[in-house]
């Protein structure tokens, strides 16, 4: 009897003048454990005179987490941050009460070829930490644990998990890991994992009770505790999700809150740009009113 309760197929979605593969929220799943948003961006080629460029935008009520598997990319933000970051590495942003941020193309990229692929996450914070300062840590790839059993790989990108714990900062129960095969190989993730568990297939096939699921999708556990199937040669997934919170998170934007006035409130002092600035820039995305 299958374990897969619901199937998320990415589906493509306008971020600045590039095109990603939205796969969380979802009609029918919003969040999986805390995490609540997911894009997978990319792999997409710049001409030389192309940029990546996402102007100054908003955050209130959760952590990013970028996570690049080509390319560069330029965080800037209202802290005073400026961070590249890397294949590999974690860029992780706490919103909190309120931040403003920017991603671009590095300038040393700016005139030449360059590709980008990677992954954008937000996790939501737990009620109790909705309110805090914003913060911005960044975590280089070899801080990251990562082992080998058999034949596949892991390396565990955020939370704790298997006996691990990466250096990112989180605040709820969670866990993000990468696992990669180069060969056919079974996979057992039953009393190794807790709370919700989504399994996201970046590339190759995996088969779970005799289907075969390909690439550019989510396929979300019904029961952790029964969490295993056969990941074929040269796959790669990634297992992501934790406890889930008893009250429900409401997304409206760039904003998460487990109170609609805290959105409202946020989005007011966007419109008003009330928000703290980036020292040296000033195009910014609108928030995007909806025409009835």
């Amino acid at each position: 009897m299958s374990n897969v309760s619901v199937i998320i197929e990415e589906r493509a979605t306008q971020m600045g003048n590039f095109l990603v593969g939205r796969l969380l929220p979802f009609r029918q799943k919003r969040m999986v454990g805390p995490f609540i948003f997911i894009d997978h961006m990319g792999p997409a080629s710049f001409e030389p005179h192309e940029t990546f460029d996402v102007p100054l935008h908003p955050h209130i009520g959760l952590s990013t987490l970028t996570y690049l598997f080509e390319g560069e990319v330029l965080h800037r933000d209202s802290l005073g941050t400026e961070q590249v970051i890397s294949p590999g590495a974690v860029n992780w942003m706490t919103a909190g009460k309120g931040i403003v941020h920017s991603e671009r193309t590095p300038a040393h990229l700016i005139n030449r070829s360059k590709v980008l692929h990677g992954l954008q996450i937000w996790i939501a914070l737990p009620k109790m930490h909705e309110h805090d300062p914003p913060s911005f840590t960044h975590v280089s790839a070899n801080e990251l644990p990562q082992w080998i059993e058999g034949d596949v790989h892991y390396r565990l990108i955020a939370g704790s998990a298997m006996g691990y714990q990466s250096a990112v900062p989180v605040f709820s129960p969670l866990f993000l890991i990468e696992i990669s095969t180069s060969v056919d190989a079974e996979i057992t993730l039953a009393d190794r994992l807790y709370g919700e568990i989504g399994l996201y297939i970046l590339k190759g096939e995996i088969e779970e009770d005799g289907v075969i699921h390909a690439d550019k999708r989510i396929l979300v556990a019904s029961d952790s505790l029964r969490c295993a199937f056969r990941m074929r040669a040269g796959t790669t997934v990634f297992a992501f999700g934790g406890e889930p919170f008893s009250e429900e998170r409401y997304i409206d934007w760039n904003f998460v809150a487990s109170d609609r006035a805290v959105i409202e409130e946020a989005k007011s002092r966007w419109k008003t740009q009330q928000f703290e600035k980036i020292p040296g820039e000033t195009d910014f995305v609108p928030y995007p009113e909806r025409k009835l």
